[in-house]
């Protein structure tokens, strides 16, 4: 079951632990997810494969918000064409963005879960 608290924070981290951690890490990005999919796991309570579950709709949640963000953007700036445009790469972005968080925040929401226990 989705705990939608955990998924919105996860959201949320999952954007600032990056930016926070650029400064300081090469790799910022991939220990940013993981970092945001622990915190999730942690929240949702439910074990490892409900904190797997959670941190993975997390991560396909950003990636919707992007793909509607660049479909807008691409019709605002590109018209009727850049509507289609933006729209197959947010579909694409979002399929992309699934498999990424699958594994980054995924293991690092199982992990989290894990540790938290039912």
């Amino acid at each position: 079951m989705v705990k939608w608290g955990a998924v919105i924070t996860g959201f949320i981290l999952a954007v600032v632990f990056p930016i926070i951690l650029s400064p300081f890490i090469d790799q910022a990005s991939v220990l940013g997810l993981f970092l945001a999919g622990f915190v999730v796991g942690l929240m949702a309570r439910e074990g490892a494969p409900g904190g797997f579950w959670n941190a993975t709709v997390a991560g396909a949640f950003g990636g919707i918000v992007l793909a509607i963000l660049l479909t807008i953007f691409g019709a605002v700036l590109g018209g009727f064409g850049g509507l289609f445009i933006g729209a197959f790469a947010g579909a694409v972005l979002v399929l992309v963005l699934l498999f990424v968080s699958m594994i980054f925040m995924g293991i690092g929401g199982a992990i989290g879960g894990f540790l938290a226990g039912d």
